[in-house]
């Protein structure tokens, strides 16, 4: 370990799976299918290709997390006001009505198997429900109000970024991060956590290549 990697492991865990991750949580913000999607220039199908795929994602979170519910580390992070696959089947009823919810996509599928796999410990589910749930409350909210204006939706089919129980984001993420820091995790927890936060967002960055493999037929006329 370099002497900058163990400074930043002496930091609050919620810093450092901010800091250690940086590169990769960039890379996967500023992939072609979300760039496109946050220019207004993805249409419907597109759309919800996206949603299915992240639908196996949340079914894995969530179902692990109320499995383990006990674990002191998830239950630092869980919270059922977080959920979010509730609102993914009201939205693709929105933008797919009747659609089936099964989805050919190896990166879903990988990203699914790793949050399962998370299971073994509450620091791996705790890196995955960060990188996804953090945001959702963050970056995800101006993804909610980039459709909401482009399609003319007025908020229907934007169920995904409502939280009606969580009416302030940031005094929630504050607490959030609090709550993570206050685990106490030693440096090689830490790092445990920080690396599977890279993990993440690796998958999230395979799972918007794969989208963005098919733009050509995903872009509004």
């Amino acid at each position: 370990m370099t002497v900058v990697e163990q400074a930043a492991l002496e930091q609050p865990l919620s810093t450092a799976m901010r800091t250690g991750s940086m590169t990769e949580h960039e890379a996967a913000e500023h992939s072609s299918f979300m760039s496109e999607l946050l220019a207004g220039r993805v249409a419907e199908a597109g759309y919800a290709a996206y949603l299915l795929r992240l639908r196996q994602v949340y079914v894995a979170l969530e179902a692990v997390g109320r499995a383990h519910a006990d674990d002191p580390v998830v239950a630092a992070v869980h919270d059922p006001a977080l959920e979010r696959l509730a609102a993914i089947e009201a939205d693709l009823e929105h933008w797919a009505p009747g659609a089936d919810r099964e989805v050919d996509s190896p990166a879903a599928d990988a990203y699914r198997e790793r949050v399962e796999a998370s299971a073994a410990w509450g620091g791996l589910y705790a890196a995955h429900h960060y990188t996804r749930y953090l945001g959702d409350l963050s970056g995800g909210q101006a993804i909610g109000r980039i459709l909401d204006r482009e399609f003319d939706l007025e908020g229907a089919g934007v169920a995904f970024y409502e939280f009606a129980e969580i009416p302030k984001p940031k005094p929630y993420k504050d607490a959030y991060r609090a709550r993570l820091d206050a685990l106490g995790l030693d440096a090689t927890a830490k790092q445990r956590v920080v690396d599977e936060v890279r993990v993440a967002f690796r998958l999230n960055q395979a799972l918007f290549a794969e989208l963005g493999d098919q733009l050509d037929r995903f872009r509004r006329a």
